[in-house]
């Protein structure tokens, strides 16, 4: 079922990145398998042109996806905004994947100068993506500032350690119910990617995951097929927990055929 991301009409709730995988090739079997039709990429202080990145380009306008550029790397709010400039002339899209990181031992990002920079972007006209914590104060302040979307992460960048707050997330989908939210980052399973969607999350944003699998073709289709039976099963409405065992066939109020022969022996 499509859905609307930034008013964009997309089948995928699935947002691939483009980095770390064995070759181009395999980046554009593993990105077809996925059916994702947004691809984010990291824009480098350099031109496209330069030092072999053409060729790169090249695979990427090849995939004919909608392109989510990054700012990647950047630690502060000034250079989060330069590269942001820089991507939207190389790539002509309003679209911005925002990082300010705050710590380089976990990728952490920087809340302070992530919603200055979200601030400054809005200003410019980007339709900001902005990669956070799980924190619920920072994503409604995002969310003041005019963002339509909010990335919180499952666990720190590249560890693959999935959910490790399913509690603040949860309560992020509940507190901000109109807002797009995608997990971005932390995911290592295609469990993972569905324990996300059954929360209610609009969608997942994952590289390495992929890029790192041994076989990162048949790994991208096993997230595709996770991500869908995880929003398949938040659409139906997953049951509730229970503390004691409840039979799934009761005996009172049910045909006689459908009870075990020692009860109706008993009956009779």
């Amino acid at each position: 079922m499509s859905w609307q991301l930034t008013g964009v009409a997309l089948n995928s709730r699935f947002l691939i990145g483009s980095s770390l995988y064995p070759s181009p090739h395999i980046m554009q079997g593993a990105i077809a398998e996925s059916e994702a039709e947004v691809v984010t990429v990291s824009l480098r202080r350099q031109s496209p042109k330069q030092q072999g990145g053409d060729a790169f380009w090249q695979h990427i306008q090849g995939l004919e996806r909608h392109i989510l550029p990054n700012t990647a790397s950047c630690y502060s709010a000034k250079d989060a905004v330069m590269t942001a400039n820089m991507a939207r002339e190389v790539f002509n899209t309003h679209w911005i994947k925002l990082e300010v990181l705050g710590d380089e031992y976990n990728l952490q990002p920087d809340p302070f100068a992530l919603l200055e920079a979200t601030k400054e972007l809005i200003a410019q006209g980007f339709e900001v993506f902005p990669y956070a914590t799980d924190d619920l104060v920072l994503a409604e302040r995002l969310v003041n500032a005019g963002c339509n979307i909010v990335m919180p992460w499952g666990a720190p960048i590249g560890t693959g350690r999935g959910l490790m707050n399913p509690y603040a997330l949860k309560i992020l989908r509940a507190r901000l119910p109109d807002t797009t939210l995608i997990i971005d980052a932390g995911l290592g399973s295609p469990s993972h990617a569905a324990q996300a969607m059954e929360l209610g999350f609009d969608g997942v944003l994952l590289n390495t995951a992929v890029a790192e699998a041994n076989d990162p073709v048949l790994m991208a289709r096993a997230f595709r097929d996770g991500i869908r039976a995880g929003r398949n099963g938040f659409e139906a409405g997953v049951m509730q927990q229970r503390d004691l065992a409840k039979p799934s066939t009761p005996v009172l109020g049910t045909p006689f055929w459908h009870q075990d022969k020692n009860h109706r022996g008993n009956a009779s």
